[in-house]
């Protein structure tokens, strides 16, 4: 299965670019600009993110789901996040964080929704999303995630308002 992703560009430029998630035989989660290979099991994966930058300000729209997500690059390598004030921190795939770079930490073992997960503690370099640039961020790796999560360590640090199906998000005064 496969999904369009809308991305925004600074200067307020979209354009269309599909992402497939898919996972390979060793069960790794694959993000490529291709569709999956026959030998590869293709992964359901999320719509495209309705973001849009006004004055410094990211607003994102809320989906059908209720769910907010968001456009981002972590160390230059783009994704879709959902934006969950529940997590208290960004959370990325294995796959994707070995694709941008990272190296596990410290290894870690999480509560999640499932159960208790493993996972590796490891840094972010570059965490762009809309205006916003945020170096050495904090973040947890795990081979069992499927959806990137922006959480409440990126989020506490901003202005967050939230009315009518927006989400807007801006720098603290």
């Amino acid at each position: 299965m496969s999904a369009a992703l809308i991305l925004i560009l600074p200067g307020g430029n979209a354009s269309a670019a599909a992402v497939y998630k898919c996972k390979n035989q060793q069960g790794n989660l694959i993000y490529q600009e291709s569709p999956c290979k026959p030998d590869v099991q293709a992964v359901s994966s999320w719509g495209a993110a309705e973001m849009q930058q006004l004055d410094g300000m990211l607003v994102l729209k809320q989906r059908g789901n209720g769910h907010y997500f968001l456009e981002a690059t972590v160390n230059d390598k783009s994704l879709t996040l959902l934006v969950d004030t529940g997590a208290s921190g960004i959370a990325l795939p294995m796959s994707f964080a070995l694709s941008a770079k990272m190296s596990c930490r410290n290894k870690i073992y999480m509560q999640t929704a499932n159960g208790v997960a493993e996972a590796c503690t490891a840094i972010i370099s570059r965490l762009m999303f809309g205006p916003f640039t945020l170096t050495d961020v904090p973040a947890v790796v795990s081979k069992s995630l499927s959806q990137p999560l922006f959480g409440m360590n990126v989020l506490q640090q901003f202005k967050v308002e939230q009315n009518d199906g927006e989400m807007r998000i801006s720098t603290r005064n």
